[in-house]
């Protein structure tokens, strides 16, 4: 008869401790080699299940219909898993926009055509050797800062809130919602490259920077993003935006027609060639078929209606991602357009940090103060005409800029916190 010696509660300790002990060494090895193109360590968390989301307080949200973003996941998150390896070989076989426009900085009306056609444009080489390590270090420090924290139970990860596992905003993890604090974002405001472009997507000179962050998404994310439009246009102040296409000379309106007096088609008209917000995302990486690159729905930019759930829409709209779009490349995004992410079935970090860009007839006091002051002064002259509206006074920090969470609660308390101080 064998004797079986009860584990004792000291051993139990000693295990859980060297575990522990073993994940952590596992992570820092992980994130002191962190970097945000080529092969990596990081992502595919076996222990994050498919569509889980965490609140504002990193509680799990309890599975259900309502919270399954994507009913064709695979059901396990584990790189050579069949359904993974499945999933994989759709992707090998499918991914990729047929017929993707991508055009050199230089090729101005062919971009700015494309934009207003399509909702998007790619255009390539818009960061050069340097500018692209030096935001490629900016991503991976920033992203560094999140991957610290670890997740739930026995998760690598933080999950942002309500986001998919593996993906993070720049932006949104950020307590003051931008990064224009960070002096690699805010030097990439006016570049010679961008500047002539958006001169001519926004009308004229006169625009202002916005904001910027962007998303990434980890090896192992492995599941869609609804589409979805940054914002719904609420085509309102169609006056100012009719007087601004009048003075800039982007469209022919009858002069003498108030816009109360134009007709129907003409009012859409005036709406659809003025887009409310502009997006550059700059690619950290090559857009492969396997990396989770960004998905585009040409001509949604000037669509009312919701796009379709996942469990709706066409397969077409799945496959229809910037596939071929190199690193060092930009997309200008109407952010009307619809558009998600996709899944990341790679070992590489598929990172598109972003700045924003809103026009002229933007009335500026409803800009976030997001750029402190000393890092304004470090601008071009032009790059301080377009951030002048976001930047605060001599010595004033922007409320919660610098602090990085995955957990919106922890933003909220920062941000109170910098208030009551």
């Amino acid at each position: 008869m064998k004797y079986h010696r009860p584990i004792s509660r000291c051993w139990t300790l000693f295990v859980n401790v060297a575990i522990s002990i073993v994940s952590e060494t596992t992570m820092t090895s992980e994130l002191d080699n962190l970097r945000v193109y080529g092969e990596t360590e990081v992502g595919w968390d076996e222990n994050t299940p498919p569509n889980e989301k965490l609140d504002d307080k990193g509680n799990v949200i309890p599975a259900n219909d309502l919270h399954r973003e994507d009913p064709f996941a695979p059901s396990r998150r584990i790189y050579d898993d069949p359904e993974v390896e499945a999933l994989r070989e759709r992707l090998r076989q499918n991914n990729g926009m047929c017929g993707l426009d991508i055009f050199d900085p230089n090729e101005i009306e062919e971009i700015n055509r494309t934009f207003h056609r399509d909702g998007f444009v790619v255009v390539r080489d818009l960061l050069d050797e340097e500018q692209l390590h030096r935001f490629r270090e900016g991503c991976a420090r920033v992203l560094k800062e999140l991957l610290s924290i670890p997740g739930p139970g026995n998760r690598k990860y933080m999950t942002e809130t309500g986001r998919l596992p593996h993906r993070y905003s720049y932006g949104t993890a950020s307590s003051s919602r931008h990064l224009m604090h960070d002096p690699v974002w805010a030097s990439m405001v006016d570049l010679p490259t961008t500047t002539p472009i958006l001169t001519a997507l926004m009308g004229n000179d006169e625009y202002y920077v916005w904001g910027g962050g962007g998303d990434l998404c980890l090896p192992g994310a492995i599941e869609y993003q609804q589409l979805h439009a940054d914002f719904k246009d609420t085509q309102k102040n169609g006056k100012v935006r009719l007087d601004f296409l009048r003075a800039t000379g982007l469209i022919d309106v009858d002069t003498d027609k108030s816009f109360e007096e134009l007709d129907f088609p003409t009012k859409r008209l005036v709406f659809d060639q003025t887009p409310p917000t502009i997006t550059i995302n700059f690619l950290m990486s090559d857009l492969t078929w396997e990396n989770g690159p960004i998905r585009q729905i040409p001509g949604t930019h000037t669509m009312s209606q919701n796009p379709p759930t996942l469990a709706e829409e066409a397969d077409w709209m799945r496959w229809s991602t910037l596939v071929g779009a190199t690193a060092g490349s930009g997309v200008f995004r109407d952010n009307r357009a619809w558009h998600s992410a996709t899944p990341n079935l790679s070992k590489e970090i598929r990172s598109l940090p972003n700045l924003e860009y809103v026009p002229s007839w933007t009335d500026d006091q409803t800009l976030l103060k997001s750029m402190p002051y000393e890092v304004w002064e470090t601008l071009t002259p032009n790059g301080q005409k377009i951030c002048r509206a976001i930047t605060e006074g001599p010595g004033v920090w922007p409320e919660g800029a610098g602090t990085m969470h995955p957990l919106a609660s922890k933003r909220i308390w920062t941000k109170k916190r910098h208030a009551d101080e």
